[in-house]
């Protein structure tokens, strides 16, 4: 009695198993094909390089309010830690 449903259930799993086998590989056939398609009649555009802009050296400083800003901010966080 165990035999019939046991190969019922073998035929189910090869067919599901095989069907999603066969599903998968056309995608890749088909993403293969939809590639060189689209390289073969829309290539990339070539984007002529453009030189890196350079840093303004010197111009590193900041405002005595941000300054103080930042320095109150950073004494408040180690006086909170240090209550711990």
């Amino acid at each position: 009695m165990q035999s019939p449903l046991f190969e019922q259930a073998l035929d189910l799993l090869v067919f599901g198993m095989g069907t999603v086998f066969v599903f998968l590989a056309l995608l890749v056939v088909a993403i293969n094909l939809m590639s060189r398609f689209m390289e073969t009649y829309f290539p990339d555009a070539i984007v002529p390089e453009t030189p890196a802009a350079k840093s303004k050296l010197g111009n590193d400083t900041v405002d005595a309010t941000t300054l103080a800003v930042i320095q109150a901010a950073i004494r408040q966080h180690r006086d909170k830690n240090a209550r711990r």
